[in-house]
């Protein structure tokens, strides 16, 4: 039995916005105070994740806030031609007197100061909710350039994203800001039936999970984002039944190998990748969805 429209209408709702836009507000202005001993540096601040997507769900908890330092940047300009790669380094020299550890422990010592309970972990910088303010996730990284071309400083072609690195020391690097614009995009030509079909998809998982049909973490919300954005657009409208049944049999159906994550960049499916997702997981996903709608009851 399909799972009826008031059921696929309740899970396209959106869950808390005023919590999280109060709680980004409490901890962006503390971020950019003037008092912090890294405000002389040059740094953006901005929201990131399902609560800047507008595709967060009553369980979704954590708001997750971008700190990038941008006084230093990272790049991949190694991987231009050779002639591209010479220009590059001739144009900028490698000289940093301040670096992303040194800028992440000024961070994470300043929010310790500022909130109880503040915690580093392998990836961002843990605040605990207290009373209305819910809990953060500041991840502290460096811009990152993905080059596209370089001739000189005044003929350069870059995408501009962000940077990190896990404790072992590999870097990870990540395009939230174009994920963003291109899931606003893809809402507008969709007629706006995109983000809260994202929810949807989001709060089956999470019933698969509640009822032991899918393990916890093999479809991440950035993932199912990106995996929606590949899907045309005539897919979506009309019902949620409608919209469901078209964009699943799209993905069942589509050469996925050629999926690009929501930023445009990264493939969406790769084994072993940190940026990406495992096409084994994403199946499972797609064989447990299947297993819900057939035996909704």
């Amino acid at each position: 039995m399909a799972i009826p429209e008031s059921q696929l209408d309740k899970w396209s709702k959106q869950g808390s916005v005023a919590q999280s836009r109060d709680t980004y507000a409490t901890v962006k202005n503390m971020l950019d105070n003037s008092g912090s001993p890294y405000y002389t540096k040059s740094f953006e601040s901005f929201l990131q994740g399902s609560y800047a997507n507008d595709t967060n769900v009553y369980r979704d908890s954590d708001v997750d806030v971008v700190m990038r330092l941008d006084s230093i940047w990272y790049h991949d300009a190694y991987q231009l031609p050779e002639n591209q790669y010479q220009a590059f380094e001739r144009a900028y020299p490698s000289e940093a007197s301040y670096s992303l550890p040194e800028f992440k422990t000024q961070v994470a010592a300043w929010l310790k100061q500022k909130f109880n309970g503040v915690t580093l972990g392998s990836k961002a910088i843990f605040i605990p909710g207290s009373g209305s303010r819910r809990d953060c996730d500041v991840l502290v990284c460096a811009q990152f350039k993905y080059y596209y071309l370089f001739r000189s400083m005044n003929d350069e072609n870059y995408a501009e994203g962000i940077c990190f690195f896990l404790n072992d020391g590999t870097r990870i690097v990540n395009f939230p800001k174009q994920h963003s614009d291109n899931c606003t995009a893809k809402h507008k030509a969709t007629s706006q039936w995109f983000k809260p079909t994202v929810r949807i998809y989001k709060n089956m998982r999470n019933h698969l999970i509640d009822s032991n049909m899918l393990s916890d973490g093999i479809a991440p919300s950035y993932f199912i984002e990106g995996m929606l954005w590949n899907v045309p657009a005539d897919k979506f409208g009309k019902s949620y039944d409608d919209t469901f049944v078209a964009t699943f049999n799209f993905l069942v159906n589509a050469d996925r190998s050629t999926f690009k994550c929501a930023n445009g960049i990264h493939p969406l499916l790769q084994t072993g990748s940190h940026v990406s997702w495992s096409p084994a997981n994403c199946q499972a996903y797609l064989d447990a969805l299947r297993e819900l709608w057939n035996n909704w009851h």
